[in-house]
């Protein structure tokens, strides 16, 4: 028997699409989520399922960005054949996602059983929730907003790709939380840091997937529950990316904040008074 049914594998999409890409953290929503359907947060298909999932909502960045993907990756081919083309700013960029992704990479191996054993705990998310909203806070005060995407640099690739380490050791810190504010510490503006944090998660949430296929296709989650969470994650994700980028044209991240300190003080209530077991 599965233990993830249909029905439950359609409300974890719809939580994978709605925060895998807004900075409130979908590793801790989905742990919140799994509670409270009493599913254990910590076997191993559980795990496997969530990072499979994820695909969907890569699936989605690739088709909404799929010119840019495309005129980036041509410009990298080119420059592997041309060295005049190797100054042209996609070419540089797509080796910065190459090179942005190696240490999330090294950490994701090398910690997997912390990963998935203590800090999976939801006393880690809700406390991850809460001091990630005060970064993300003062990120926003802290960043100019002055630069856009045609100015990131080497250093911003490695920087805001090496924060995505955070939320992976500390889920519900949130990666798109984790590297957005690392961007505007570094005074991109928002749309760029939305944007550059989309790009360098492809990489990074389509190998964590690729990688759990094996777990969460040979211990316990079957081919429909899989497929149907998928593909409502890949549905509810592009509609969320579409919105997110709106909105940050537009407004501070402080929504967001909010929602997180008051999702992380809930959950911590729920913990310490047994509504909701760690």
């Amino acid at each position: 028997m599965s233990v993830i049914n249909v029905g439950q594998a359609a409300v974890l999409g719809v939580v994978e699409g709605l925060t895998e890409f807004l900075p409130v953290s979908s590793t801790g929503h989905l742990k919140i989520a799994e509670g409270l359907m009493s599913i254990p947060v910590d076997d191993d298909a559980v795990v496997g399922f969530s990072a499979v999932i994820q695909v969907g909502a890569i699936a989605a960045v690739l088709l909404y960005f799929f010119k840019d993907i495309v005129r980036i990756c041509a410009a990298w081919g080119r420059g592997l054949v041309h060295k005049e083309e190797r100054y042209h700013h996609d070419y540089k960029f797509a080796w910065w996602v190459i090179y942005a992704t190696i240490p999330i990479v090294i950490v994701g191996l090398a910690a997997k059983p912390l990963i998935e054993g203590p800090l999976a705990s939801l006393w880690v998310v809700a406390a991850s929730l809460i001091v990630g909203s005060g970064v993300m806070w003062a990120a926003d005060q802290m960043g100019r907003h002055k630069r856009g995407e045609d100015d990131t640099t080497f250093k911003d690739a490695m920087l805001v790709g090496g924060s995505q380490i955070l939320a992976l050791l500390f889920p519900g810190f949130s990666r798109s939380g984790a590297t957005m504010s690392t961007a505007l510490i570094l005074d991109l503006d928002r749309v760029a840091a939305t944007r550059l944090s989309f790009f360098l998660g492809i990489p990074a949430l389509t190998g964590a997937g690729l990688y759990e296929l094996k777990d969460a296709l040979g211990t316990g989650v079957g081919a429909a529950p899989l497929a149907v969470g998928t593909g409502v994650s890949f549905v509810v994700a592009y509609a969320s990316i579409a919105w997110l980028l709106k909105y940050v044209a537009k407004h501070s991240f402080n929504a967001f904040v909010v929602y997180r300190i008051i999702v992380g003080v809930l959950l911590l209530g729920l913990l310490a008074t047994g509504g909701l077991s760690s």
